[in-house]
């Protein structure tokens, strides 16, 4: 178990998993993830959210550990998803007399996932609270952060947020590495459909007098948390984060691939922030990262059966599933003799939010030509005359 502290009365209680190479088997997680699970010591104690099955003896073990012989009396779950609740039927046959604390959508999916119904049920709403003696906890609905059910549970004793998968992030926690990066591909790939949602949930949070926030992945974050609660207003509101551009290629020859990667270096030799990726060979959810991180964007690619080759056509439905919106997007398409990328991209674009596609249009005829080349030129000038 990861020794962390958060405070005399929370103990910390989740497992590392480092050994799933995909979360939701489609995100691809190099470092790992952490299943994140609390003790709270009180008159009344309190254990906050279970961890995947597959780690339940383990995380069983961690809580035992934390009470030190004695029973607890609520298990408060504020995510049904299976990473979160997938041993709260291990921890009711240890733990018997157990309440499970949750609100009413809580409730029903637990029971279409076991199959039953629990007892000791403690059923709650909008700023219900739960006092556990010294500790009292009010929860608050964070219906569709990602998923119908959550919500969230404010200790107004030690000032912590338990924020359920809110400013949770890619990685286990034995893992030392920047906050920003995967917290941004965990949130725009897990939550960035819903930013209303989470926006409804940071005037809520506003409210309150946080010192700690616990998520139910990645690390506690006790310092600096005007910058966490700043990039969740920026990202849930679908505002740009940086100056600069993304360019996502899906060349089937390579012409398609020397434009963009010529394009990527004329643009940082103008001394802007350049990001370029092969579609056919990236990480599609870092793809789809950095084109909500990026004020702009260049899509370029080949025509394909009439249509935009595969992996910018992929690329396109994630963005439009979750929402993108509010940036500026140059097209380049490459055809040989009947160019059609322009048009599909075009059209999945405009079936978004706010999005100006930029001119000229760049249409490649099999490779890059004089006239081609010129057209480039005069798009690569347009991008990079934009700022944030």
């Amino acid at each position: 178990m990861q020794k962390v502290k958060i405070s005399s009365d929370v103990v910390y209680v989740g497992v590392d998993d480092n050994q799933t190479d995909l979360f939701e088997n489609q995100y691809i997680i190099p470092n790992g993830i952490s299943y994140n699970s609390y003790v709270i010591r009180d008159a009344h104690t309190a254990v906050m959210d279970t961890v995947d099955v597959r780690f339940g003896e383990e995380w069983l073990a961690n809580v035992a550990e934390a009470l030190g012989g004695s029973k607890p009396e609520y298990l408060v779950v504020q995510h049904v998803e299976p990473d979160h609740s997938g041993s709260v039927k291990m921890f009711l046959e240890k733990y018997p007399e157990a309440k499970i604390v949750g609100n009413a959508k809580t409730f029903m999916f637990l029971r279409q996932f076991f199959g039953q119904d629990f007892q000791n049920q403690v059923v709650v709403k909008e700023a219900d609270t739960l006092d556990l003696g010294k500790h009292k906890l009010t929860f608050f609905m964070a219906a569709m952060v990602h998923w119908p059910e959550v919500m969230v549970t404010y200790d107004a004793t030690d000032k912590i947020l338990f924020s359920a998968d809110g400013f949770g992030k890619f990685g286990s926690l034995s893992t030392d590495e920047e906050w920003d990066c995967e917290a941004r591909r965990y949130y725009f790939n897990i939550c960035g459909k819903y930013g209303s949602p989470v926006q409804a949930l940071l005037k809520k949070a506003a409210k309150l007098d946080i010192s700690v926030i616990c998520p139910l992945h990645g690390p506690i974050l006790s310092e600096n948390l005007g910058h966490y609660i700043g990039l969740y207003q920026k990202w849930s509101a679908y505002e740009p984060e940086t100056d600069g551009v993304f360019i996502a290629y899906a060349s089937i020859h390579g012409n398609t691939a020397k434009a963009a990667l010529a394009i990527e270096e004329k643009l940082t030799q103008r001394g802007i922030k350049v990001e370029c990726f092969d579609l056919s060979r990236c990480d599609l959810a870092e793809a789809v990262e950095n084109a909500f991180r990026y004020n702009r964007s260049i899509l370029a690619a080949s025509s394909y059966d009439g249509g935009v080759f595969t992996p910018m056509d992929d690329f396109l439905g994630h963005l439009r599933a979750k929402t993108f919106q509010k940036r500026s997007v140059a097209l380049i398409e490459n055809g040989t003799w009947a160019p059609s990328a322009a048009r599909t991209m075009r059209a999945a674009l405009e079936a978004m939010k706010d999005i100006t596609i930029l001119e000229p249009v760049v249409t490649i005829t099999s490779a890059v030509d004089a006239a081609s080349q010129a057209k480039l030129d005069e798009l690569t000038d347009v991008v990079a005359s934009l700022k944030m």
